[in-house]
């Protein structure tokens, strides 16, 4: 038997399609789309305006699977990490994150992630499979359901487990179900998709999709370095992004973020300063610099910066004429701050594997904690980067992207 018809990952084109298969008339698709990206239903059984029968029908050849807040943890600093479960079994991370006039969600594209960079502990996982859609529009769902109703979120990035344009569709089609206007009708400009460098992801993003935001996980300004801490580097290396970036048809008034995880001893150089500025030169831009979160005993080379170390170098960028912003860490305690998403135990497993290093996050998330409270807040950063393992399968990330250029631009 198929399987059954997502509902919450159809545009409205295609919901259309359904019901006038089912011999309902073309109103009734634009109700279910509300029902499901408006109000967040989460059964068929809420949606009272559609006809009884209707629903019945639905039922036997499509499906509603909404995620499943299994658990959630609330930091010091009012960030929350929200472990959410599938309709197959398998668990993704999402984080809330207030801040004076926003409330943004990091989500999740994909469970784990293949691209093996060696300061996130997503890429522990491994790849277990793609979101749809659905799961991924359902975790801005889930959250706001959360949240008082004049309490909704105001921003979106992609930053969480996996990385989105290594799946590009269930990505894109997601954006553009949480910006209609018979939905959430968020802003494109205030969504911001990060990227480790897949490039031909990032020339489809601009072809369709170029309101909303590119980030760029960055950090480091050589190719051996970069090489080390992210293999797919040795796929798509610094000339090849750069030259992409370059073409990137970003908006009157827009910048490409970098983000760059100081790593103290391996790219805070005065030598990186000055190749980070060749690699910018004329291209709109800003830096996001972030400390470095421990979270796996496996990378003993890889250590947490000093706040003066941030600031500094923070400084020698702006000296020549960058942008450079030192990010503030949230939820350190709760292992919710950038690198640190990863499901452990049961709901990790795969092919046998399960983490390596149980609890250690949450040990090196306290130890951090407790570092910070002795420092400044320059210390603090609040980003989540998007990576993963096993560099051996980034070739097979790449075969998804085509030549095709989409029928519907969302500008």
């Amino acid at each position: 038997m198929p399987p059954a018809l997502d509902l919450s990952s159809l545009p409205l084109p295609a919901l259309e399609q359904l019901v006038a298969e089912l011999g309902e008339p073309r109103f009734r698709a634009l109700q279910l789309f509300r029902w499901i990206h408006r109000a967040g239903a989460t059964s068929l059984e809420q949606m009272t305006n559609l006809p009884l029968a209707l629903r019945e029908r639905l039922t036997t050849s499509a499906q509603l699977a909404p995620l499943t807040v299994a658990e959630q943890q609330e930091s010091a600093d009012g960030t929350r990490k929200l472990r959410l479960r599938c309709a197959d079994g398998a668990s993704i991370e999402s984080v809330l994150i207030p801040r004076e006039t926003k409330l943004t969600l990091c989500v999740s594209s994909q469970v784990g992630c293949a691209l093996g960079c060696r300061f996130c502990a997503t890429a522990t996982m491994g790849l277990q499979r793609n979101l749809t859609a659905g799961e991924i529009v359902d975790q801005v769902y889930r959250a706001n359901a959360l949240r008082p109703a004049d309490d909704r979120l105001t921003n979106l990035v992609f930053m969480g487990m996996g990385e989105p344009l290594a799946n590009f569709e269930s990505v894109a089609t997601a954006i553009e179900l949480l910006c209609a206007a018979d939905g959430l009708d968020l802003s494109p400009r205030r969504i911001t998709v990060s990227t480790a460098g897949v490039v031909p992801g990032i020339r489809e993003l601009g072809h369709r999709l170029r309101q909303v935001g590119l980030a760029i996980s960055l950090h480091a300004t050589t190719d051996a370095l970069r090489d080390r801490l992210m293999p797919i580097n040795r796929r798509w290396p610094l000339a090849a992004l750069f030259a992409a970036l370059r073409e990137y048809p970003l908006p009157r008034r827009r910048r490409i973020t970098f983000e760059y995880v100081l790593l103290p001893g391996l790219n805070d150089s005065a030598a990186d300063v000055t190749r980070l500025c060749r690699l910018l030169d004329r291209l709109p831009s800003k830096i996001n610099l972030l400390p470095y979160n421990p979270c796996r005993t496996d990378q003993p080379d890889l250590l947490r910066p000093r706040a003066e170390q941030l600031e500094t170098f923070a400084e020698l960028l702006r000296a020549r004429g960058l942008t450079a912003t030192v990010r503030h860490s949230r939820g350190l305690d709760i292992a919710a701050a950038c690198g640190q998403l990863v499901v452990t135990g049961a709901a990790a497993t795969r092919h046998g594997f399960e983490h390596p290093f149980p609890g250690a996050c949450r040990r090196m998330s306290r130890a951090g904690r407790a570092r910070g409270a002795a420092s400044t807040g320059a210390e603090r950063t609040g980003q989540y980067v998007s990576t993963g393992a096993q560099p051996q399968r980034r070739d097979r990330s790449a075969q998804q992207f085509s030549d095709r250029l989409p029928a519907k631009p969302l500008n």
